[in-house]
């Protein structure tokens, strides 16, 4: 009878090339299905010369932070200019939970791995990622022909044989970089928010305060998803609109929530709408946004067109409070409040900087013919919406300061690890 395997060998069966195979194909499947639903639902597969798989393939590239350029042409005598930057949070959202999910899967009921094993095991996700990125990258390019819409412009297209075009195309070696770092980033992000997942033993020492705030702050972006996809259905059902909901759901639900959220600490965002473009949320943020000049996104100014906007504060207040107390209850009892309030100023403020920066949205297109029909007129449109970046970062941190001692006060009469048990006093002699 030949002898067992080594303990190392056997570890590595359990994350070999099989589970990485099934991991990253898994991972971009379901992204490419959240896509394809939501896009369809849409009406993006009326979209001419079958070019529906091809804007799905671009969703998932855009969804894992690659480059989408957009390009047009409409002759000599015309002038086209355009350009996208949006994330599809919630194809980006399902694909980090898939991957980190098998990431995590072979190394669960255990305590303690080494560095190279989960270097290594990291390296073969990373091997395949990037092949299987290459093929919706290549995928995404396509090219529409546009009606010149206006009399004068349609009379002037014709007499000059102008056809405009426009399209896109995927910029393959910065797909792939920022594809990759996108990929690390949730591997990493899986092992901070896992209690369960082995660390090196160097960094053991660090779970007791990385762990339990990373996955409050996971637990409150979910949670707001879960609640914007909740009041989503419920509006569909009692108002209709059951297509463009889906949509918004399977596409940019967390754009929406993630904003909100911000708003609701005191954030302020600035954007513009014009044209035909419009964003994935309610009617009382495009209508502020529609205006000839940038508007202020915040509570006041919203507030001004829904009182309901105040409930936002409160939504928030709520969450971050159940969150702190998350965190509290899952850290050490020797963790003293103040600490978990510093644990939760900075966690909130790297949660509120990360929506910032993925939640970015420009978007322009314009076409002239011979100083005709410019951006501003009906064969063009733009929008804008940016954060205010470090004021919005500020109050996140203040929040989280705030609502990290609270949670750790309310956290107290909970028995946790390193509480000392009454049974375990010595007997009076």
């Amino acid at each position: 009878m030949s002898p067992p395997p080594p303990f190392h060998q056997a570890v590595v069966a359990r994350h070999g090339w099989a589970q990485a195979v099934a991991t990253v194909l898994v991972a971009l499947g379901a992204m490419g299905v959240v896509a394809a639903l939501g896009l369809w639902a849409a009406g993006a597969a009326d979209l001419p010369d079958h070019a529906f798989f091809r804007v799905v393939a671009a969703t998932v590239v855009t969804a894992v932070g690659g480059t989408i350029t957009l390009s047009g042409s409409a002759g000599g005598l015309a002038d086209t200019r355009a350009g996208l930057t949006v994330i599809p949070l919630s194809v980006t959202l399902t694909g980090a939970l898939v991957l980190g999910t098998g990431f995590l899967r072979p190394l669960r009921h255990r305590a303690v791995a080494g560095g190279r094993e989960l270097a290594g095991w990291a390296a073969r996700i990373a091997v395949l990622w990037l092949p299987a990125l290459l093929a919706p990258a290549y995928a995404a390019r396509q090219t529409f022909k546009l009606s010149l819409g206006d009399d004068t412009l349609s009379d002037l297209g014709d007499l000059f044989g102008v056809s405009p075009e426009v399209g896109f195309t995927t910029d393959v070696p910065q797909t792939l970089l920022f594809g990759l770092l996108w990929m690390a980033g949730v591997l990493v992000l899986a092992l901070l928010v896992s209690a369960r997942a082995p660390l090196p033993g160097r960094l053991l020492p660090f779970q007791e305060s990385v762990r339990p705030a990373a996955h409050a702050m996971v637990v409150l972006l979910l949670a707001h998803v879960v609640l914007g996809t909740l009041i989503a259905l419920v509006v569909a059902v009692t108002r209709g609109h059951a297509p463009e909901t889906l949509a918004v759901i399977l596409l940019g639900m967390p754009n929406l929530v993630w904003l909100t959220l911000t708003i609701g600490l005191g954030a302020t965002w600035n954007g513009r709408v014009e044209g035909p473009f419009g964003l994935p949320m309610p009617h009382v943020l495009d209508e502020v946004l529609r205006s000839k000049d940038t508007t202020t996104l915040d509570l006041r100014t919203l507030a001004g067109h829904d009182g309901r906007v105040w409930w936002l504060v409160v939504v928030d207040a709520v969450l971050l409070l159940a969150v702190a107390f998350l965190m509290a209850a899952r850290s050490p009892a020797r963790v003293h409040a103040w600490r978990h309030a510093v644990h939760g100023a900075v966690a909130l403020a790297l949660t509120v900087l990360m929506i910032c920066l993925v939640g970015r949205i420009s978007a322009h297109y314009g076409l002239s013919v011979l100083g005709i029909g410019d951006l501003g007129g009906g064969l063009g449109g733009k929008l804008f919406l940016e954060p205010e970046l470090w004021t919005a970062v500020g109050l996140g941190a203040l929040w989280g300061l705030v609502t990290g001692f609270l949670g750790a006060l309310l956290a107290r009469p909970v028995r946790r690890k390193g509480a000392i048990k009454p049974a375990d006093t010595a007997p009076e002699s």
